[in-house]
């Protein structure tokens, strides 16, 4: 095996004509790895991802094997195609928060889509919309539209991004509210296997998308989440300029973040975690 990359989260093998895409523990917000690692996040991560890989079995994916991947790996490795990847961020939103509740404060739109009035944090929108953002090698992201899609793409490709990201996402809200958790927004990534769009990197996880409680979802506030907002919210509350290095996290958070991955998986896939001791 070659290490060819090392991603933010994941890292990335070459085995023979196949790829190992790892998920480690590491922690990054607002595009910045923080110091500390999530013990376990790794293989919750790669596990729910299988989850749903094996769950949208009608779109092209990147997964060779769950399985055949090396000893160390086992639960945070998969083994993938090789994909030529599309340098687009692919994000749908059911939900107004995050940096498209900051641009809508603004303009009244997210990503170039005008919004009703009046909207507040956390409200349903009319229906899902398409935001993509650039895919920074270094630094931060950057919101662009579906035009700024078309132009680096064409308009096929533009095209069925937008509608294979709202599809994925579409569908996987409407799983996940069955098990009581709201999907508010989520990001995918496509790149080609010869001529086929083909998802990879990782689909529906924690790090990907904001899950929040149903049960407890109030617009006009920041809703409890079982994803990294978590983290995120913690580390803007230390004053962090959100700009390398990020600050230390401290156990109750580390520990606290853990949980909220498991319960994520656990909601959402009907199993039980099976590794992770309770306390």
């Amino acid at each position: 095996m070659k290490h060819v990359h090392a991603g933010k989260v994941r890292d990335l093998y070459s085995d023979g004509d196949t790829l190992l895409l790892v998920a480690s523990d590491r922690v990054s917000v607002y595009d910045v790895v923080l110091p500390t690692p999530i013990p376990g996040k790794g293989a919750l991560l790669t596990q729910l991802s299988n989850w749903w890989f094996e769950y949208f079995t009608d779109i092209p994916n990147h997964v060779v094997s769950a399985t055949d991947v090396p000893a160390e790996f086992a639960g945070r490795g998969i083994r993938v195609k090789p994909l030529k990847m599309l340098q687009v961020e692919c994000i749908a939103r059911g939900y107004l928060t995050g940096s498209g509740l900051k641009e809508y404060q603004q303009s009244g739109t997210v990503s170039g889509i005008a919004l009703p009035p009046g909207l507040r944090d956390g409200d349903k929108l009319p229906e899902p919309i398409f935001t993509p953002s650039t895919k920074a090698a270094e630094g931060h992201d950057e919101a662009i539209s579906f035009a700024d899609v078309v132009s680096q793409e064409g308009r096929e490709v533009a095209e069925k991004l937008r509608d294979l990201t709202l599809e994925i996402y579409s569908r996987g809200a409407e799983h996940a509210a069955k098990a009581g958790v709201i999907v508010a927004d989520t990001k995918v990534e496509f790149g080609w296997d010869g001529e086929v769009l083909t998802l990879g990197d990782e689909v529906l996880t924690s790090d990907s998308s904001r899950f929040w409680p149903a049960d407890e979802w109030e617009p006009g506030r920041a809703q409890r989440s079982f994803d990294k907002q978590f983290v995120r919210d913690w580390s803007t509350s230390t004053g962090w300029n959100k700009e390398y290095p990020g600050p230390e996290i401290p156990a109750d958070v580390v520990e606290a973040t853990r949980r909220k991955y498991e319960e994520a998986y656990e909601r959402i896939t009907g199993k039980s975690w099976p590794t992770s001791p309770r306390t």
